[in-house]
This record gives C-alpha cells, sequence and structure tokens, in this order.
C-alpha cells in the first residue's frame, strides 16, 4: 500500500512528536515520491517535446504542407509529449493508482468530446487536406454545388470566399472537401466560348471572319491556341457559330473578355447586315366572334 494510503488510515495525531512518530517516515517518503515525479516530468517532457516537435516539423516541411498545419502538429506533438511525460513520470513516481484513475477518465472525456465535435473535427482534416492537396488557392475562382466565389482565405477549420456582389461566404472545409470543386483558373490557359447565331441566308465564312477578326483585337486574347468558330448546330432560326477564345487566367479575366466579344461581334454584324434572328412562333388558324344578347344584371330582391 501507498505510504500516503497509510497516513491517511492511521488517523490524526494529538501532539507534534506523536506526528512525527507516526508520520516522519511516511511523509519522508511522500516528499520523495513527489520530487521523483516532479523531476522526471520536466526531463521527460522537455527532451520528449524537443524531439517530437522537431521530427514532427521536417516530416512535414519535408512533404510541401502549409506553416498552418506544421504549426498545427507541432502543437499536437507538443500534446502528446505532454501526456506521455505525465504518464511515465507517475508511472516512476509510483503512483500506479492515479494513473489508472487519471486514464479512465481521460479516455472517457475523449470519447465525449469526440462524438461532441465531430462536425469540427472533420471540418479540421478537411482542412488539412486541402491545405495540402491544393485543390485551390487563395486568389482562385472556384465553382462547387451551385455555389462560386474568389478564395480569400482557407484556414483549417473554414475557408472564406467573396462573391462577385462582394459578399463574403464562409464554407466549413468538410463541404469543400465532399464535393467537386471546379477551378476554373488552375491551369495556364482557359477557353472562353459564346454561341452566335446568324440567319440562314448569311455567309458562314462572313460571320466567321469577323468573328475571329474581333477576337484577336481583344486584349489579353492568346494566339496560342489560335481562336476558333466553328458551326455548332442548325437551330430552328438559325446557324450557330461557336466563338472559342484562349485567355490566360492568371492575367486576364474570362468574364470580361466574353463581354466585349459579344459587343464587338454585334456591332461588326449589324454593319454589316447579318442577321441575328431570335426563336419566335406563329399562330396558325382562325378565330370566330360571335355577338351575343347582353346579360341582364341581378335584381336586389
Amino acid at each position: 500500500m501507498h505510504p500516503l494510503f497509510v497516513l491517511l488510515q492511521q488517523g490524526i495525531p494529538t501532539s507534534l512528536g506523536e506526528a512525527v512518530a507516526r508520520y516522519g517516515d511516511a511523509l519522508v517518503s511522500f516528499a520523495v515520491t513527489v520530487a521523483i515525479f516532479v523531476v522526471s516530468f520536466v526531463i521527460i517532457y522537455y527532451v520528449a517535446r524537443s524531439v517530437l516537435v522537431r521530427v514532427t516539423k521536417r516530416a512535414l516541411g519535408a512533404r510541401d504542407f502549409s506553416p498552418a498545419v506544421i504549426s498545427l502538429g507541432s502543437s499536437l506533438a507538443g500534446g502528446v509529449a505532454l501526456a506521455g511525460a505525465f504518464a511515465l513520470a507517475a508511472t516512476v513516481a509510483g503512483f500506479g493508482v492515479i494513473l489508472a484513475a487519471f486514464a479512465t477518465l481521460a479516455g472517457a472525456l475523449a470519447l465525449a468530446v469526440g462524438f461532441a465535435a465531430q462536425d469540427l473535427i472533420a471540418n479540421f482534416v478537411a482542412g488539412i487536406f486541402i491545405l495540402k492537396d491544393k485543390p485551390f488557392e487563395v486568389g482562385d475562382y472556384v465553382e462547387w454545388s451551385g455555389n462560386s466565389g474568389i478564395v480569400r482565405d482557407i484556414q483549417l477549420r473554414v475557408t472564406k470566399l467573396d462573391t462577385f456582389d462582394n459578399e463574403q461566404v464562409t464554407v466549413p472545409n468538410s463541404d469543400l472537401a465532399n464535393s467537386a470543386v471546379t477551378n476554373p483558373v488552375a491551369n495556364d490557359t482557359r477557353r472562353v466560348t459564346f454561341d452566335f447565331g446568324i440567319d440562314y441566308e448569311a455567309n458562314i465564312d462572313e460571320a466567321r471572319a469577323i468573328i475571329l477578326g474581333e477576337a484577336v483585337d481583344i486584349e489579353g486574347v492568346l494566339t496560342d491556341p489560335e481562336p476558333t468558330a466553328p458551326v455548332t448546330g442548325l437551330g430552328d432560326s438559325a446557324v450557330v457559330l461557336n466563338a472559342r477564345v484562349w485567355v490566360n487566367p492568371a492575367e486576364t479575366g474570362a468574364g470580361p473578355v466574353k463581354f466585349e466579344l459579344v459587343e464587338r461581334v454585334k456591332e461588326r454584324f449589324d454593319e454589316e447586315d447579318i442577321g441575328m434572328p431570335y426563336p419566335h412562333r406563329q399562330i396558325v388558324g382562325s378565330l370566330d366572334v360571335n355577338s351575343v344578347e347582353p346579360v341582364a344584371a341581378p335584381s336586389d330582391d
């Protein structure tokens, strides 16, 4: 039995001499045990923390993890060193009963916290994978689950984005990790397209020449790959030419290029009398209108 428990079972002494005679050895033994625990804890903790933190930083840095993930990993390594140092020091000092009780309590607490914070933990894990895999970076325009925005900040729990209406959207990382995310600006080039419909009587080659001529004059449109405008459809009232131009998304926005292309081509089509028909419907039949007797108003009776 531990000396501390023996001391407590013998009752309270009535004099100092009795206390020294009865508890002297137990108090000395307990003091030695506490000293062993404290010294062991300090030595084990600082050695383990130094080694674990250094190894964690080196391992994560070698795999190109972001500073946020490296910082989190270092903090977790420090926590592991703290718990391990406490357990080993308690074992060395002979606090087996206390250590067993602490382990049971810690296990129950970890289980409760795990159930209560499973969404939070999922967001943290997803944030680590986003920072490691880099499906998008700060400044990228992304689309996911019917939403879109420009990435402004990637944190371990959430990602913050700005919409084109300058509204900030905060998205849990687990939502992004579990959705198909489209990153239109991830590659060196991006294609911008728009369908132009012309009259069936219009000259296709002339319309195509106008589209390509206006496209190459737009700032930011690349010459390699070069712009094209193939016929991609025959509609009810129009021949459809699909204008295709390429831009460098890191330097040129796709939206402004498309808007300018549409405006330029429309103005040139008007100048060259190339019609751009719109869908219309024709109602066929007759309408017979017969005169009828007026209906008498109801009486008040």
